[in-house]
């Protein structure tokens, strides 16, 4: 069977198949609709059949998926031709014969094993041998509902999350019947319709389910110490939600009942859900973002526990490999809204406190997994980057989704530890550094610790510094490395890309440099490496640094700042790997001599941004001042150094205060009263 678990990042695969042309949706309640409308929105001409028993149900569906067309169109995500195809061949039937044409059915019914297996029982007699058939179920194993089929190597598991339109992390189940290349193509067509796929094995509640529902679970039975505010207080430590909030929000109690219930009978009574579920109604607690005291002891004894229970579970995902470390820590903060991973809290509490909250826990509940190795151990792996190989190249993918591959510390040194580890290795030829999804190469650098250092200028110079020391490192690698831009790079991802020694792009892709409209300047090398790399073009980095002018990748193209642009996504990374080997014998350093760029002079007398937006003429005339003082000197390090300055100096202006506390409030900076 072909090793389609090659590819760490599902666009290297080459699908089977092409995109479904009729979809089939089981149930027409809560998530049937919002799965339908996902697909219809991503996919052109999709066609839908609606199946429920209820006709009601499936009127009422209808009009939820028409009504997320016209939100989309209002809010600009949707254009008017998306919108009117999300809206149009649309079936809703009773009859499952109406599936006859569908090469896809998901089924979104009740959790019940005996009506999934007469459902899917059904869907068989109708559909082709072709037809891919995927449950829902947040719990119930496949080889449970699939196994009786005829051709069950065509069934998994695709769970989605609430709201399934909005959502990113679906689960794809890897089960003992299910065809290898079907589960590939699930992998692929998720990924490129803007998902996060994430695979598990077979196994009950599959990797984040039994990470969530039993935190719930743990939740409730905490409730003969403290309400449900408290805890959903103390629980706003690691989520933007606390576990009953989300209870009453996705009316969850039936499900937790539904999902430990389960659990329990495989896996053992400790598992069984908390009697207060079965008689219990909303649940009154606080809102996101308020929180009701808690005093200290039990705030400690309720901290402990909700750890214990992610620690629990999370020790046991791995030593059973349920699923990947990096797939557990991702899929936690983008299905449930964690502010941590639970492997990254471990790391960050240390293995002696970890293992304090671990034993404790599993002391008071018997039963519970316990770690059958270093707790250290589990806390290794990288978090922010996958490696896969092609053609003797090194591929990076940027993988922080739910920031859009936004950098930080973190991720810059698993970048440049891969290039260390393998710069010297004769059997790799070069590397590519692509952004994972299909949105962003990097949406820029994380503010970090920034905030903190506004007003002070040698902070922010080191700052500078210490943030430039990959893009340095790339400047003296010697094999090449090319930056793959699948969609934006902005601000310090554009640095990045910049100091690649070759850039390919989807003709889509565009790039900016958006500093000036929050009061500062481009500090990693912005300032200098493109005029020094294409000073012929020193116009249009004029307009990008002074204005937040966009660049689109037609145009860098035009000037020579892009080498190939690609219409397919799927192209991008091959494009990359033949620039790659293409550029093994070339030098890569940028110029280390003067470069004679356009004036700027004008832009300094335009204090606006290419949307009209005022900027500061204080920190234009710096940021101009700079450009050009680093321009005119010979040593590229020099140059660099101007750079960091002029960050440093632009960090001790009123506009830069007010253009990071209205960036960080989420409100527009007013540079009119600062200068």
């Amino acid at each position: 069977m072909t090793n389609w678990k090659k590819f760490n990042t599902p666009i290297l695969i080459q699908p089977t198949r092409e995109m479904p042309k009729w979809l089939g949706v089981i149930g027409a309640g809560t998530i049937g609709p919002d799965i339908a409308y996902y697909l219809k929105s991503t996919i052109p001409d999709l066609k839908l059949v609606l199946i429920d028993i209820n006709e009601d149900a499936l009127d009422k569906a209808v009009e939820r998926i028409c009504a997320y067309a016209e939100k989309g169109r209002k809010r600009g995500k949707l254009s008017d031709e998306m919108a009117d195809n999300v809206k149009e061949n649309i079936m809703a039937s009773t009859d499952y014969q109406a599936l006859a044409y569908c090469d896809w059915v998901i089924e979104a019914a009740t959790e019940n094993i005996e009506l999934k297996k007469k459902i899917f029982s059904m869907v068989e007699e109708v559909v082709s041998e072709r037809a891919i058939i995927t449950s829902n179920s947040s719990s119930i194993p496949a080889e449970m509902i699939f196994s009786h089929l005829q051709h069950p190597q065509r069934t998994t598991i695709t769970h989605f999350f609430a709201p399934a339109f909005q959502n990113p992390a679906v689960e794809i189940v890897e089960w003992e019947k299910s065809d290898g290349l079907m589960i590939q193509y699930l992998r692929w067509l998720f990924y490129v319709t803007d998902k996060t796929p994430i695979l598990t094995r077979d196994k009950v509640c599959f990797m984040l389910d039994r990470i969530f529902d039993n935190w719930c679970n743990e939740a409730a039975l905490l409730l003969d110490k403290a309400t449900p505010a408290q805890i959903d207080s103390v629980a706003s430590e690691f989520v933007h939600v606390g576990p009953f909030f989300v209870l009453n929000f996705a009316n969850g109690n039936a499900i937790i009942i539904e999902t430990n219930a389960l659990q329990a009978e495989i896996e053992g009574e400790h598992y069984a859900p908390a009697k207060i579920f079965e008689t219990a109604g909303e649940w009154e607690t606080v809102k996101p973002g308020e929180k009701v005291e808690v005093e200290e002891k039990l705030a400690e004894e309720i901290r402990d526990r909700l750890l214990g229970i992610l620690f629990s579970q999370s020790v046991d995902i791995l030593d059973r490999e349920i699923g990947k470390a990096e797939d557990l820590d991702l899929g936690s903060r983008l299905a449930f809204a964690f502010k941590k991973g639970p492997l990254e809290l471990m790391r960050e509490l240390g293995a002696e406190e970890s293992e304090r909250i671990l034993n404790k826990f599993t002391l008071a509940k018997p039963g519970m997994p316990k770690a059958k190795r270093t707790l250290e151990s589990y806390t290794r792996f990288r978090r922010f980057i996958l490696i896969d190989e092609l053609e003797g190249i090194k591929i990076i993918s940027l993988r922080r989704p739910d920031a859009l591959n936004a950098l930080h510390d973190e991720m810059n040194q698993e970048i440049m530890q891969v290039l260390q580890e393998f710069e010297n290795d004769p059997e790799v030829k070069g590397f590519v550094i692509a952004g994972y999804g299909v949105r962003a190469f990097s949406a820029g650098a994380d503010i970090g610790r920034f905030p903190e250092m506004l007003g002070n200028k040698s902070e922010s110079i080191e700052y500078a510094r210490s943030c430039s020391a990959l893009l340095n490192y790339l400047d003296t690698c010697k094999k090449p490395v090319v930056a793959a831009l699948n969609g934006m790079a902005l601000g310090g991802g554009l640095e990045l890309a910049l100091r690649c020694h070759g850039i390919v792009a989807v003709r889509e892709a565009w790039m900016q440099f958006p500093e000036i409209t929050l009061g500062i300047v481009p500090g990693i090398g912005g300032l200098v490496v493109p005029y020094r790399r294409w000073p012929d073009a020193a116009q249009v980095f004029h307009g990008m640094l002074t204005k937040a002018e966009k660049l689109g990748a037609e145009k860098a193209a035009e000037i020579g700042m892009i080498h190939t642009l690609v219409d397919k996504q799927m192209n991008l990374i091959p494009a990359g790997v033949w620039l790659a080997r293409d550029l093994a014998d070339s030098t890569h350093q940028v110029r280390d001599e003067a470069v004679t760029i356009a004036p700027i002079i004008r832009e300094i007398n335009e204090p606006y941004s290419a949307t009209g937006q005022a900027l500061s003429p204080a920190v234009l005339k710096l940021m101009c001042a700079a450009i050009q003082d680093a321009a005119a000197v010979d040593s590229f390090a020099d140059a660099l150094e101007i750079g960091y300055t002029a960050f440093g100096d632009s960090a001790c202006t009123d506009a830069a205060r007010e253009g990071i506390e209205s960036f960080m409030s989420g409100s527009r900076p007013d540079f009119q009263k600062t200068g």
